[in-house]
């Protein structure tokens, strides 16, 4: 069986991002995988000094719940990462994420996975393209595989509109979307790892 972690990287607990990750985790355990829900804006992470002790020694010499992070990750074999869009980006929660996960790159453990990415705006074209672009960029550069949520509507991925705390719930295009994402990830990763 694979593993499936969904990460959260909105300021708000249980706020949209949320409801589509889970969405998407919910449709990754129907298709067969164990899944693992981390919320970002519940832990203590730090950002990135610039130390380049991950370079040194393959860890970040910051001690924080990031290193339970990146165990986590690095013993998956599907990756969904989830941002609420911020000026057409990701959250500062995320980005210390992305950021902090270095030492992953240098041996490259993130190589193979397969990964998505979900985005909540407060329109229909509110900066989700970009968000779900920034994600892919990072899992880009980490090697891994990217995959969207497939026919019928092929996007980059879970795309949501939500501008008040619970919109996502009868989103249901972005639900279609989140559900689409987790069942794409979960068969890629269940046909790479037979």
């Amino acid at each position: 069986m694979v593993n499936v972690i969904g990460i959260s990287g909105s300021p708000r607990i249980s706020g949209n991002t949320t409801i589509l990750i889970k969405k998407a985790l919910e449709s990754a355990e129907n298709a067969g995988a164990n899944t693992k829900f981390i919320h970002l804006g519940k832990l203590d992470i730090s950002p990135c000094k610039a130390c380049n002790k991950c370079k040194e020694t393959g860890f970040c010499s910051i001690k924080d719940d990031m290193d339970d992070v990146l165990k986590t990750i690095s013993e998956a074999q599907g990756l969904i990462l989830g941002s609420p869009v911020y000026f057409g980006n990701v959250t500062a929660q995320m980005k210390i994420f992305m950021d902090r996960s270095r030492p992953l790159r240098i041996d490259f453990s993130l190589r193979n996975i397969v990964s998505g990415a979900v985005s909540v705006g407060a329109s229909r074209n509110g900066g989700q393209e970009t968000t779900c672009a920034a994600i892919h960029d990072y899992l880009l550069i980490q090697d891994a595989i990217i995959v969207g949520d497939g026919a019928p509507a092929a996007h980059y991925g879970a795309t949501g509109v939500g501008g008040g705390v619970n919109d996502c719930k009868n989103d249901d295009v972005g639900l279609e979307t989140a559900k689409n994402l987790g069942k794409r990830i979960t068969d890629l990763a269940i046909k790479l790892n037979k």
